[in-house]
């Protein structure tokens, strides 16, 4: 069966924009022309279609834990609201907090996300339920956990990353991830690094996420935890760093030389007080970077809309230069960019490419005029503008409805299931 849709411009690669259909066939695009019809037809009338969103870095579980403990510092936040609920999370309640992530980055336009979790094949079944793509990987933690637990820890990251790859028909991929340099022992990091060599998979890890992570390093080794991470075998083309804040220029320079992308998520960084992270200095170097949400409780959504708008923002505050971080250069880094850091055939706009899709209804007032669309993506369109959603040349949402998933029953049973865990934990 094909898939039309008709009427509207298209974004293309280079950020030009252009009136035309798009033809999708057996899940990839095969034409990009005026005049094309199909078996089935997607109005894109007074719209704009686009690469669907790359989120190359979030926590989608973490949807129930949305606004329950807001307002603090990222070691504090973590160590004493986030991980005392978490060791009470049971399979369900991971596989419900998905499904409702899942459903909120449909109707924002986000067909790829990379995320980092526990009880994994619970999300990689609910990402296969949601018609989605995911680069998905079990959280390695060893901080607060004897030897035994510590190597449990880190065969399960390497388990799920050997057997789930290529599930959902090839549209979910895993990756080995460490959770941080800081909660996971030097032994482990090493261990990661060479399992994720040996099977061809990334590795994905934080990074230099705030001074309370880099300062210890430093002092105790003598060295950037960048310049750390390579002597472990952590940087090479198949890996990507979540947030690089606190980079300085040899780290920057050594993520460029390794091809080590970074997921770069603005809006948690400013929540949790971590800082600004120098992204036009790293785009300058050559470093790949994708502009990514973070998990629902640190952002507190999967708007990666808000996001990119976020990244071009706060780039001209830490460049202080208006020039930084251009529109153009934020929408890349929401799409093939973002794909480029995980390594992911997605993200472009062009015959051949996968048929992940974004339908964007710009017939709006805080919309008009449309001087430049591009310019609109990133600083006025909010994922609420989304009218369509298709990845792999499947429709998960038409006009707003979502299809693939149960809106009204994911949002029930997470709210549920969300009360429960904060009452278990308590």
């Amino acid at each position: 069966m094909t898939l039309a849709i008709q009427g509207g411009r298209v974004l293309r690669p280079d950020m030009t924009v252009a009136r035309a259909d798009v033809l999708v066939e057996d899940g990839r695009i095969e034409a990009i022309e005026e005049g094309i019809d199909a078996d089935q037809t997607l109005d894109a009338e007074g719209s704009l279609v686009m690469p669907g969103l790359v989120n190359p870095h979030c926590h989608v579980p973490m949807s129930l834990l949305r606004s329950n403990a807001d307002d603090m510092q990222l070691g504090p936040w973590l160590r004493e609201a986030i991980w005392p609920v978490e060791a009470e999370l049971t399979a369900e309640d991971v596989r419900s907090g998905s499904e409702l992530g899942l459903v909120e980055m449909i109707k924002n336009g986000i067909t790829t996300f990379a995320d980092m979790y526990f009880f994994v094949p619970e999300v990689a079944r609910a990402v296969d339920d949601a018609g989605m793509r995911g680069l998905l990987g079990y959280g390695i933690i060893t901080e607060g956990k004897d030897d035994e637990e510590s190597r449990e820890e880190v065969r399960e990251g390497i388990e799920f990353a050997r057997e789930y790859d290529g599930f959902a028909d090839g549209r979910v991929r895993t990756a080995v991830m460490p959770h941080s340099l800081t909660t996971v022992e030097p032994w482990a990091l090493e261990e990661t690094a060479e399992a994720a060599d040996e099977m061809g998979v990334p590795l994905h890890f934080h990074a230099n996420e705030t001074r309370n992570e880099v300062d210890p390093i430093v002092e105790e080794r003598g060295k950037r935890p960048l310049e750390w991470a390579e002597e472990l075998g952590m940087l090479d083309g198949e890996s990507f760093v979540a947030h690089g804040v606190h980079c300085d220029e040899t780290e920057i320079e050594l993520l460029a030389e390794t091809d080590t992308g970074v997921g770069h998520c603005p809006a948690s960084n400013m929540k949790l007080n971590s800082g600004i992270a120098p992204v036009q200095d790293m785009l300058d170097a050559g470093v790949d970077v994708g502009v990514a949400t973070d998990g629902p409780a640190s952002n507190n959504d999967l708007d990666q809309f808000d996001e990119l708008r976020d990244a071009a923002m706060i780039g001209k505050l830490g460049a202080d230069d208006p020039t930084a971080v251009s529109a153009a250069s934020a929408v890349e880094m929401a799409t093939w960019r973002a794909a480029d850091v995980l390594g992911m055939d997605v993200g472009r706009l062009e015959e051949g490419a996968p048929a992940d899709l974004a339908v964007v209804d710009f017939e709006k007032p805080h919309l008009t005029p449309q001087h430049d669309l591009v310019s609109l993506l990133a600083y006025a369109v909010r994922g609420g503008d989304v009218r369509h959603t298709v990845c792999d040349g499947t429709v998960l949402m038409a006009n707003r409805e979502v299809l693939t998933l149960d809106e009204d029953r994911v949002r029930r049973e997470a709210t549920e299931r969300a009360q429960d865990l904060l009452e278990r934990a308590e």
